[in-house]
C-alpha cells in the first residue's frame, strides 16, 4: 500500500470539519489544530506531529521532514497534557466507525437527526461528533465556537436534536434558561458532570447524558455508567478503569515506549480510579495520579469538589493535594466567590461540607482564586494552581 498521508489543518472549525470529512473520504489521516493558538505553540504541535502535509488559509502543501501514518489511520489527536506533556493519539479508521456506531446505537439515533458541533475539532470531543454523523448518516451543522444564544436557538433556527458540550457550558445554558427541552440528547463530557448540576439539567427537562471517554477511545466510550456496544471494561490494579475494543488507538505517534506503557495484556490502561456501582454501571472516581492521600487515605478530589460548589458561595472549585508534614498531603480548595459575595472561610466550607464528606475529605486549606484554569475541553489544570508563598 501507499504511504497515508497526514494532513494538519488549521482552519476556522467550520472549514476544518469540512477538510476532515474531505481527508477521510480520500482515505487521509488528519489532525486537526487549534487556529488561535499562537505561532509557538502551533510549531511544537507540528514538531510533535511530524504530519506530511500542512492545510491552512493559503492551501496545503508539503510540511518538511514528515512522516506518513499507518495504513490504516484517519485521525491523529493531541492530548490536552493535563498529566504531563501531549501525547499524539492515532486513531484507526475501523476505531473511529466502531465508536461512531457503538454511540449511535446507544443513544438511539437516527438519520433524521442533527447534530451540533460547538466543540472544538482539535479535541476529541468534537471529532467524534464528525465520526458518529459519519457511520450514523446524521446531518452536522458547525458553528464557529460555543455562541449560548446560537446553541439555545439552533433546534429551532437550524433542526439541531442533538448536541454535545462540557459541564460549564451546560451550567451557561441552564442559567440563561436556553429550551434545552428542544434537543433529543444532549451529551455532556470532557470532565465530571456534578450531581448538582444533573439535577438542574433534569429538573428543566434537558436529556442529559453523562459520557465518560479519552481521546485514546475516540471519545465516549461509557453513556451513562454503560459501555456502548463493542466496548470491554475491567477494573485492575488500584480499580485503574481498562477498556479494550476496536475503538481503542492503535498507538502514540512515533512513540513506541509510551503505547507499550498505555496497555497491559491488551487492554488500555486510562489512568481513572473507578468502582462499580450496585447496578452494575460504571463510577468514574478520578484519576489515578489526582488522588489525594492524607492521612493514609484516599482522597478524589471530583468527589470533594461536588459536594462543595454546592455552597451558595462558591461559584466554581478545584481540589488539589499539598505537603503536609502531618498528614502527608492535606486537601486544598481553590475557590472561585459567588458573584456579590465573600469566599466562605476554611471553618464555614468544613462545616457545610460535614454532612456530605467523610473526615479525610474536608479542606485544610482554602485558596480564594479568579478563576480556575481549565481546557477547552472543561478538565481542570491542577498543575497551574499554586499556593501562596
Amino acid at each position: 500500500m501507499s504511504p497515508t498521508p497526514l494532513v494538519a489543518v488549521t482552519l476556522a472549525r467550520p472549514d476544518a470539519a469540512a477538510a476532515v470529512v474531505a481527508a477521510w473520504d480520500e482515505g487521509h489521516a488528519v489532525a486537526v489544530l487549534d487556529p488561535t493558538a499562537p505561532a509557538p505553540v502551533r510549531d511544537a504541535a507540528l514538531a510533535r506531529l511530524r504530519p506530511t502535509h500542512l492545510l491552512d488559509g493559503d492551501g496545503r502543501r508539503a510540511w518538511p521532514d514528515g512522516v506518513p501514518a499507518a495504513d490504516d489511520t484517519r485521525s491523529v489527536v493531541l492530548t490536552s497534557g493535563t498529566t504531563g506533556g501531549p501525547k499524539a493519539v492515532e486513531l484507526t479508521e475501523g476505531g473511529l466507525a466502531a465508536v461512531g456506531r457503538g454511540c449511535n446505537e446507544a443513544l438511539g439515533l437516527t438519520r433524521d437527526d442533527r447534530w451540533l458541533v460547538c466543540l472544538p475539532l482539535h479535541h476529541v470531543a468534537g471529532l467524534a461528533i464528525l465520526a458518529r454523523a459519519r457511520v450514523g448518516g446524521q446531518g452536522v451543522v458547525v458553528h464557529e465556537g460555543f455562541d449560548l444564544a446560537a446553541v439555545a436557538a439552533a433546534p429551532e433556527q437550524e433542526g439541531a436534536t442533538l448536541v454535545s458540550v462540557v459541564p460549564t457550558m451546560l451550567g451557561r445554558l441552564l442559567d440563561a434558561h436556553a429550551p434545552l427541552h428542544e434537543y433529543r440528547r444532549i451529551v455532556v463530557g470532557g470532565a465530571p458532570l456534578p450531581a448538582a448540576l444533573r439535577e438542574w439539567a433534569v429538573a428543566a427537562d434537558a436529556p442529559v447524558v453523562d459520557a465518560y471517554g479519552l481521546s485514546e477511545t475516540g471519545g465516549g466510550f461509557v453513556l451513562d455508567g454503560w459501555p456502548i456496544p463493542g466496548a470491554e471494561l475491567e477494573l485492575g490494579a488500584g480499580d485503574e478503569i481498562r477498556v479494550r475494543g476496536a475503538m481503542v488507538m492503535d498507538g502514540y505517534r512515533l512513540d513506541p515506549d509510551g503505547t507499550r506503557a498505555a496497555f497491559d495484556d491488551g487492554w488500555l490502561r486510562t489512568g481513572d480510579v473507578g468502582a462499580w456501582a450496585d447496578d452494575g454501571a460504571l463510577i468514574v472516581v478520578d484519576r489515578r495520579r489526582d488522588l489525594v492521600i492524607t492521612g493514609g487515605v484516599n482522597v478524589s478530589p471530583t468527589t470533594v469538589e461536588q459536594a462543595l460548589v454546592e455552597h451558595p458561595a462558591v461559584a466554581d472549585v478545584c481540589v488539589a493535594g499539598a505537603p503536609d508534614d502531618e498528614w502527608g498531603e492535606r486537601v486544598v480548595a481553590f475557590v472561585v466567590a459567588a458573584p456579590g459575595v465573600d469566599a466562605p472561610s476554611i471553618d464555614e466550607l468544613r462545616d457545610f461540607a460535614r454532612s456530605r464528606l467523610r473526615s479525610p475529605e474536608l479542606p485544610r486549606q482554602v485558596v480564594v482564586v479568579a478563576e480556575i484554569p481549565r481546557t477547552p475541553g472543561g478538565k481542570a489544570q491542577r498543575a497551574r494552581l499554586t499556593l501562596p508563598r
